[in-house]
């Protein structure tokens, strides 16, 4: 049970953070009056494509101190965050499992903010892995802390459609404002120690990991709504989709499904149509591709028809060393 503060006491808070959820949340807590005392965040990675906001940034403009520790489960940082005497702790888009000693001790508990509507899409990479699988709805879901993965109660959640053409970074905008909105509507009622937690029934949702960049093959033999998911779920600033033509790579970073149909055929394949390069599945589905590039270079109808002299193209089956 929550352990409700006193009456005009300061709340003060640790946060592990990253990305613009991270952002967007350290936001809510200083315009909620908490006294952020400590914001543990990630060194960016040079191999990563960075296009979100820094959390450390943000700190820096609140005059908050910031560590970057590769492990917050550590003793000595584990004793830094202590000695910050945090009433209670945060978790936003935080990259690192926080370990049981650190969850114990702040008095009003810690919580997390996932990119998903609980217990649907635990794990890595919500957002994308909901897109992947057509789901037409996901969300931010505000939830305690335990010592296994997005397991604990739920505090609060806040839903988002998902449209049948948006793209994952679109999503991801979505579900950073339901993030802002849920931890905003929830932070009274945690500060006093009066929120109704509710339990998750993980049985009834999934779980999902890590996803590589290998993860954006297409494959030929794929229903079109299929294909048209994948796009999307890893378009740009993720690393996009990929499929293979007269033995070149061609990335599919951007297709839209208007609801035309044609006739199904025995294989994938790219039309040059005038000025349109569409996308015709085996089943009959047909995607505009509205943004592709072959061996890095921009591709379009016109592009194809100088390169290989055809208005039409079969995808190829992608083999283990591609």
């Amino acid at each position: 049970m929550l352990r409700a503060s006193g009456q005009g006491q300061v709340t003060r808070a640790v946060v592990f953070a990253y990305h613009n959820v991270g952002v967007r949340c350290l936001d809510v807590l200083r315009a909620g009056g908490v006294t952020v005392c400590l914001v543990l965040t990630h060194e960016d990675d040079p191999d990563e494509a960075i296009w979100f906001e820094s959390v450390a940034a943000r700190a820096h403009l609140y005059s908050i101190p910031v560590i970057t520790p590769r492990d917050p489960n550590l003793i000595e940082v584990i004793e830094r965050v202590r000695s910050s005497a945090p009433d209670i702790v945060f978790s936003f888009y935080y990259r690192h499992l926080l370990g049981p000693r650190l969850l114990a001790f702040p008095r009003l508990g810690a919580f997390n903010i996932h990119g998903s509507l609980l217990p649907k899409y635990r794990g890595r990479a919500p957002v994308n892995w909901a897109i992947l699988h057509g789901a037409p709805e996901t969300g931010a879901t505000l939830h305690e802390m335990t010592a296994k993965p997005d397991a604990g109660r739920i505090v609060d959640r806040e839903r988002v459609p998902i449209l049948p053409n948006d793209l994952a970074r679109e999503v991801f905008d979505k579900v950073t404002l339901a993030a802002e909105i849920v931890l905003e509507r929830s932070l009274p009622s945690l500060l006093t120690g009066t929120a109704r937690l509710e339990p998750q029934d993980l049985a009834a949702g999934s779980c999902y990991g890590r996803r590589r960049p290998a993860d954006g093959a297409i494959d030929p033999d794929w229903p079109t709504r299929r294909i048209h998911d994948l796009v999307r779920a890893v378009a740009p600033p993720y690393p996009g989709a990929f499929c293979m033509i007269e033995g070149r790579r061609l990335r599919l970073l951007r297709t839209f499904d208007s609801g035309e149909r044609a006739t199904p055929a025995s294989r994938t394949a790219l039309l040059a149509r005038d000025a349109a390069l569409q996308l015709r599945g085996a089943d009959g589905g047909m995607l505009l591709v509205l943004q592709a590039e072959l061996d890095g270079l921009p591709f379009n109808a016109d592009r194809m028809r100088e390169l290989f002299g055809m208005d039409s193209l079969t995808l190829q089956k992608i083999s283990a060393n591609t």
